[in-house]
C-alpha cells in the first residue's frame, strides 16, 4: 500500500509552489542566455516541464514572467544596508548594483526588459509597480533616515537624488551600452553626496 501511495504522489501533480519555482528558474536561465526576446511560454514550458496553460494563467505575458524571474534571481544581491553611514551605504548598494549589471550580461538583460516594456503594457506596469517603484522607494526611505540623523539637508527632493544616482547607470546601459565598473558607483556617490551633505 505504501509503495502504491508513493507512486501516486510521484505520478500526480506537482505542488503549485514547486511548479512556480521551476518556471522561474527556467525563465531566468533563458533570460540570461538569450535576453528578454528569448523568453517565450513555449520555451519556458518545455524547459520547466510545465503546462503552457499554467503559464498563461499565472502571467499575462512572457515579459512579465521574465521580469519576475529576473527579480527573483537577483533580489538578494540588491539589499539596502543601513549602517548609519549614508555615504558608505550608498556606495555599498550601488556597487552591488553595478556588479549585477556587469555579471552575466545583467545590463543587457535589464535593458532588454525595459525595451520590451515599451510595447508590452503589462510588463510596463509590472516593471513600475513591482521592480523599479519599490526599489526606488527603498532608496528614498534610506535617504529619509539619513535626513533624520542630520547627515543630509532637510528639504531635499529625495526622489531626484535617487534618479541622479541610479538613473546615471540606466543612462549608460540604455543609451551607450557602456559597462559600468564598480568604481563608478563610488564616483557617482561622491560627486553627488558632497553637494548635499552638511559641511
Amino acid at each position: 500500500m505504501a509503495d502504491t501511495q508513493g507512486q501516486r504522489r510521484r505520478g500526480g501533480r506537482r505542488p503549485a509552489a514547486e511548479v512556480r519555482a521551476a518556471v522561474l528558474a527556467a525563465t531566468a536561465a533563458l533570460l540570461f542566455e538569450d535576453g528578454a526576446a528569448g523568453v517565450t511560454f513555449d520555451k519556458v514550458a518545455a524547459r520547466a516541464g510545465a503546462s503552457k496553460m499554467t503559464l498563461y494563467k499565472w502571467w499575462p505575458s512572457p515579459g512579465v514572467l521574465a521580469l519576475e524571474a529576473y527579480f527573483d534571481s537577483t533580489e538578494h544581491q540588491l539589499s539596502f544596508p543601513d549602517t548609519g553611514d549614508i555615504e558608505a551605504d550608498l556606495i555599498t548598494q550601488m556597487t552591488a548594483f553595478t556588479r549585477l549589471l556587469n555579471g552575466q550580461d545583467g545590463g543587457k538583460v535589464i535593458a532588454g526588459l525595459i525595451g520590451t516594456a515599451q510595447s508590452d503594457p503589462a510588463l510596463a506596469r509590472a516593471l513600475r509597480d513591482f521592480y523599479s517603484g519599490p526599489r526606488r522607494q527603498l532608496a528614498i526611505d534610506r535617504l529619509q533616515r539619513a535626513q533624520q540623523t542630520g547627515q543630509l539637508r532637510p528639504g531635499l527632493d529625495l526622489a531626484a537624488v535617487v534618479d541622479q544616482l541610479w538613473g546615471a547607470c540606466y543612462h549608460r546601459i540604455l543609451l551607450f551600452s557602456e559597462p559600468i565598473e564598480p568604481a563608478t558607483a563610488k564616483t557617482l556617490v561622491t560627486n553627488l553626496l558632497h553637494g548635499i551633505a552638511w559641511d
